[in-house]
């Protein structure tokens, strides 16, 4: 699948635009051409396409790229927690080996443009490629260096120590700011190589992370994995459809309204749903089980205050259905977590 057409939470488009206004970017500049207002801006649940992203990051490199390393800058913003449930599965990984095929595995549940390629070059080096070059001119130099920096943040916070770098090549010229490179790095790089590459001491690439655990980065890769498959197929009408169900979830638009805002007949609609292997009834079922879900893990939000953010009449109708998706209770679910 194409980046530009990889769905992600809007948690990404939400740091670069403060990040904007930092520096004097309005909103209403960020967001032009996106397709995304400022109310859907805003809402946790949004879904966004990397597209729509990189539209927000073209806008603000057209008005503040000329800063020497705001791309870095722009890094800074991510943490480990940015990733939720992927960042949990770098973080609890056996060793360096076994995050770096993590990251390449599921790097589509980061906000990354730019693509990993772990991988063993000898006895003693390990290399880790980062390749940028499909990236869209314009924007490629802002994305790799926002990537290159959110990747050193979330490293540092995996291992505090000194990573086990040998060497680092960039293709690009060495820029006014090259010193920032060498911190990321811990090395002195190379600059106008062939690759972009990042080698390590393979002596050290397979000792045991300090907050490593097998069994919680078992339960992490299942989610990923979930969580991969529900957004790659979430995609075309489909995730259009989803991604209005999540606007306003206690007032449940019907398909008919749904239809009409999409200017679509209504058996049009069903139509295309049914070529992407769903129903509208389905995507109704999916937004409210995946918001239940997480209205559940807060402890101090009561059922009848879920019921009615879901749109219910009355909390047992949402019980009733929460059992059905799930075979048991709300109550029992939230006392398993």
């Amino acid at each position: 699948m194409p980046i530009s057409e990889v769905r992600r939470p809007v948690l990404s488009m939400q740091l670069q635009a403060r990040f904007a206004a930092g520096h004097g970017v309005t909103l209403a500049t960020c967001l032009r051409d996106t397709g995304i207002d400022e109310a859907t801006l805003a809402n946790p649940n949004t879904e966004i396409l990397a597209s729509q992203e990189l539209q927000l990051v073209r806008n603000i490199v057209k008005e503040i790229g000329h800063i020497p390393g705001i791309g870095l800058d722009a890094g800074a913003q991510y943490n480990l927690s940015s990733y939720g449930i992927f960042g949990f599965a770098l973080l609890t990984s056996v060793n360096l080996r076994n995050m770096f095929t993590t990251a390449e595995n599921y790097l589509d549940l980061s906000y990354a443009f730019v693509r990993f390629k772990p991988g063993v070059v000898s006895d003693k080096v390990y290399e880790l490629r980062i390749e940028e070059t499909h990236i869209p001119e314009d924007v490629r130099q802002f994305l790799f260096e926002r990537d290159f920096a959110a990747w050193g943040n979330v490293m540092r916070e995996i291992r505090p120590d000194l990573l086990p770098v040998i060497s680092a090549t960039f293709r690009c010229k060495r820029p006014a700011y090259g010193e920032r490179y060498r911190d990321l790095c811990g090395v002195e790089p190379q600059y106008e190589t062939q690759d972009n590459i990042i080698t390590f001491n393979s002596a050290h690439i397979d000792e045991p992370l300090p907050q490593s655990d097998s069994d919680m980065a078992r339960l992490c890769l299942d989610q990923c994995r979930q969580l991969l498959e529900k957004r790659r197929i979430r995609t075309g009408v489909a995730g259009r459809v989803r991604d209005r169900l999540l606007k306003a979830p206690s007032e449940m638009p019907g398909i008919e309204q749904v239809s009409e805002e999409m200017h679509l007949a209504v058996r049009s609609l069903r139509r295309r749903l049914e070529e992407e292997g769903t129903t509208f009834r389905a995507l109704v079922e999916e937004v409210r089980q995946m918001l239940a879900e997480e209205y559940l893990r807060m402890p101090g939000m009561k059922i009848e205050e879920i019921s009615m953010r879901l749109g219910y009449s009355e909390p047992a109708s949402f019980i009733h259905a929460f059992k059905r998706w799930k075979n048991v209770s709300p109550h029992a679910f939230r006392a398993g977590q």
